[in-house]
């Protein structure tokens, strides 16, 4: 429960012939899940992206990058700041390998628009990956747009000179926000200084880079079927 890397792999593709059938597609939305995700936690995020998505008249591919975000004890009081912390860790980590299927898959099919969904702790692995697409100049605009709900990154990220620069670079088009300032699991890590001003709480602070916006939400409770739910228009 550290966030040690046990196996060195990048990433693999399941399943590896419906990844063929992706290419040449106008668009690709790729959604990131948050902490406390299994395989079928994972599936399921998909699938509710996929059909409210669907519902708003959203016509393109939608696939999920997965990664071992199932911390031992992320439920329980007396773990939740280590198991949290290791959550972190390992979805920062994984920022590389989506930026390398993102760099693999766009240079299969280079007329591709990609754009990233990721809820909660998954805002910490678009972020990480950013980071590692920045590193080469031939990555600039390679993300069409970001789309972020109930972040768990820190809501000074927008405005930074660190990772303003970066998110101008990477990103096409656009990162929209949905921030919501009753959602009970953020509250509760802001309180317990777990994240320290979570970017979906209350939005950004900071002048934010242009490419940024942000829309505030009710939605019932913290998790991503709540947050689809409020979404009213893609993308």
């Amino acid at each position: 429960m550290s966030g040690k890397t046990i196996k060195d792999n990048s990433y693999f593709l399941y399943p590896k012939k419906y990844f063929d059938n992706l290419i040449g597609s106008k668009e690709l939305v790729i959604m990131i899940h948050g902490l406390r995700n299994d395989n079928a936690g994972a599936i399921a995020k998909v699938t509710l992206a996929k059909n409210r998505l669907s519902h708003l008249g959203y016509r393109y591919p939608v696939i999920g990058f997965s990664y071992d975000s199932n911390t031992a004890g992320a439920h329980l009081l007396k773990h939740a700041r280590r198991s949290l912390r290791a959550g972190q860790i390992i979805a920062q980590k994984n920022g590389r390998n989506l930026a390398m299927f993102i760099e693999d898959f766009k240079f299969t099919s280079p007329i591709t628009k990609i754009r990233l969904m990721g809820h909660s702790l998954g805002s910490q692995v678009i972020l990480s990956t950013i980071e590692n697409l920045a590193k080469k100049s031939q990555n600039n605009g390679i993300i069409e747009s970001v789309y972020f709900f109930g972040a768990s990154i820190t809501s000074d990220v927008p405005s930074s000179k660190k990772y303003g620069k970066l998110l101008d670079r990477v990103i096409r088009r656009k990162i929209i926000n949905y921030f919501s300032p009753s959602d009970e699991v953020l509250n509760w890590a802001n309180k317990e200084k777990f994240v320290t001003g979570p970017l979906g709480l209350n939005g950004a602070i900071g002048k934010t880079i242009s490419k940024y916006r942000q829309k505030s939400v009710t939605p019932k409770n913290h998790r991503f079927a709540s947050y689809a739910a409020v979404l009213s228009s893609f993308p």
